[in-house]
């Protein structure tokens, strides 16, 4: 549509924060409409190109001329997680030039030097090369597994998340240490199959493949590398998060949360995590979504058993060899 062509001047989160911060112990600030934009100003097809050109992506945009701003909010709907009526009001606005159009912010302010939208791009993405993702599919943690589905999907900042929860009728450190001795010689529990088959896969696309296995049979540590994952988190008897290093168009995790409850049980939340990289990223994740719900489920199922057969056949800190 013709509103790529609308002249904006995007603003970092952070220098917004600097504003508003700085408008508290500035006097001169009090009773003024002040406008605040970033150091440069560019267009939206600016704003895509520039985010596509900072993660990789080859994109090219045309402008349709017959696409109106409501027919486009109903696209923007359809390819995003945005409901409709908030993209209506969205798309709406992006007709209008947004720039700032008086130097009142660098008067009042003239200590804050607001950052140009390439390096602001850059401090998002250096954040999540950083792993820096625990807000992203921890934010909707807020409801108990008893008020929620047991198997969730959603989409945020990016990230198409899967949650599974079951209760386990195990300790939660019966059920980390089931969870830690996942991989290598002991395998993944369910379909392992299938993860054979995936590691032959990496292999041949130039990764490592099942290959590396594991340090230590038992235990793990944040760093250790578990077959083509690597070990991102760990907190005892609560946490196991683990990176994937195989060959994806994106970023994967998986990651294991476990809460004892005071009867004695536990609450498993498994969650894998997908970032993906353009539209064969989002091909990848769709196309075998129905394969890793079967696997992930199965996972879960197994290692809710194991926990469960851990706690009535042996001690609390004995490990399942099986």
């Amino acid at each position: 549509p013709r509103w790529i062509y609308s002249r904006i001047q995007p603003i970092a989160v952070q220098d917004v924060l600097e504003y508003l911060v700085g408008a508290l112990d500035t006097p001169a600030s009090r009773g003024l409409t002040i406008e605040i934009g970033g150091k440069n100003t560019t267009t939206y097809k600016g704003l895509m190109l520039g985010y596509a050109e900072k993660r990789g992506l080859r994109r090219l945009l045309l402008a349709v001329p017959v696409l109106t701003p409501r027919l486009s909010s109903y696209w923007v709907h359809w390819l995003t997680p945005i409901p409709s009526d908030i993209t209506v009001a969205l798309v709406e606005g992006l007709r209008n030039d947004v720039i700032v159009t008086d130097d009142l912010a660098r008067t009042i302010f003239p200590h804050i030097e607001p950052q140009d939208y390439a390096s602001a791009i850059d401090i998002v993405i250096n954040d999540l090369d950083e792993r820096r993702i625990d807000t992203s599919w921890s934010d909707a943690v807020g409801t108990t597994p008893e008020q929620d589905n047991p198997v969730r999907l959603e989409t945020r900042q990016g990230m198409i998340i899967e949650r599974r929860r079951r209760r386990v009728a195990a300790s939660a450190q019966a059920v980390y240490r089931v969870c830690i001795g996942i991989g290598a010689a002991r395998g993944w529990y369910f379909a392992n199959w299938t993860w054979r088959l995936r590691g032959m896969v990496d292999r041949l696309l130039g990764g490592a493949g099942l290959r590396r296995g594991r340090r230590h049979p038992d235990n793990l540590r944040i760093g250790d590398a578990l077959d083509f994952w690597r070990v991102e988190d760990l907190k005892a008897d609560r946490l196991v998060r683990l990176r994937a290093e195989m060959k994806l168009p994106g970023r994967a995790w998986l990651q294991f949360e476990m809460r004892e409850a005071q009867d004695g049980t536990t609450h498993l939340e498994q969650t894998a995590a997908f970032i993906p990289k353009g539209l064969t990223g989002l091909a990848y994740w769709y196309g075998l979504y129905p394969v890793h719900a079967w696997i992930f489920g199965g996972l879960a199922r197994a290692i809710a058993r194991r926990a469960e057969h851990r706690t009535t056949s042996r001690a609390p800190n004995a490990v399942d060899h099986r």
